[in-house]
């Protein structure tokens, strides 16, 4: 993320590398950005385009009612229900509904919002 500090007008980029595993997202691939600022209010909550391997470049202005403070911008990929840590991939078109979903820790990166 580009910079880490702004304030409200002020562009920045999140962005991923493409990842190591084949995660075969898709030719539709969409990253969910979701900002949620100090007080704990979703500033912003919406897709972008993320290639077949996960990477994804998308920038956003500060909207000028977020709050002072630490924010948190987290980006998911979109619509897909589970994941696996191991670097497998295991989202298989038809499989079975026994399938469990494991651990997914979520990335979060602080954005530090100043007037």
């Amino acid at each position: 993320m580009d910079p880490q500090t702004a304030k409200a007008g002020e562009t920045v980029t999140v962005r991923a590398q493409d990842a190591d595993c084949n995660p075969r997202y898709g030719a539709n691939a969409l990253i969910q950005v979701t900002v949620t600022d100090a007080t704990g209010t979703q500033v912003i909550n919406t897709t972008a385009p993320m290639n077949d391997a996960g990477g994804f470049v998308y920038a956003f202005d500060v909207p000028p009612q977020t709050a002072v403070g630490d924010a948190t911008v987290e980006a998911i990929p979109h619509n897909v229900d589970w994941c696996d840590d191991t670097g497998r991939n295991n989202r298989v078109q038809g499989a079975p509904v026994a399938l469990e979903r494991t651990s997914c820790v979520a990335r979060t990166e602080t954005l530090s919002i100043t007037r």
